[in-house]
C-alpha cells in the first residue's frame, strides 16, 4: 500500500522549477517530507536563498499536493543547512546535466 508520503513525493515529482524546467524532486531541493494526523510537511530548499521563484514553486508545491485527499494541512518549510549543491541531484539529471 502507498504511503500519503509517497503519494507526496509523486506529486512533488510534477513540480517543475520554473528557471531550470525541470522537477524540484530531481533537482535535490526537497529534502523530507512527513506526514501524520492530517498534517503534511515539506522540508526542501532552493538553489539559492534570494531566489525570486520562491512563491511560484511554494503555490506550485500546494497545487500538486492539493488533491491528496488525506493532507488537511500543509507547512513548507524552507531550509539552507545543508545549502543545495549539484551533488543533490538524481543521477539521471546530473547524466543529462553533464555534471
Amino acid at each position: 500500500m502507498i504511503t500519503v508520503e509517497e503519494k507526496i513525493r509523486e506529486a512533488l515529482k510534477k513540480v517543475i522549477d520554473p528557471e531550470l524546467g525541470v522537477s524540484i524532486v530531481d533537482l535535490g531541493l526537497v529534502y523530507d517530507v512527513r506526514y501524520e494526523n492530517g498534517e503534511a510537511e515539506v522540508e526542501m530548499t532552493l538553489t539559492s536563498p534570494g531566489c525570486p521563484l520562491a512563491p511560484i514553486i511554494d503555490k506550485k508545491i500546494k497545487e500538486a499536493v492539493s488533491d491528496i485527499s488525506e493532507i488537511k494541512k500543509l507547512t513548507i518549510e524552507l531550509v539552507w543547512d545543508p545549502p543545495w549543491s549539484r551533488e543533490l541531484m538524481s543521477e539521471e539529471l546530473k547524466a543529462e546535466f553533464g555534471v
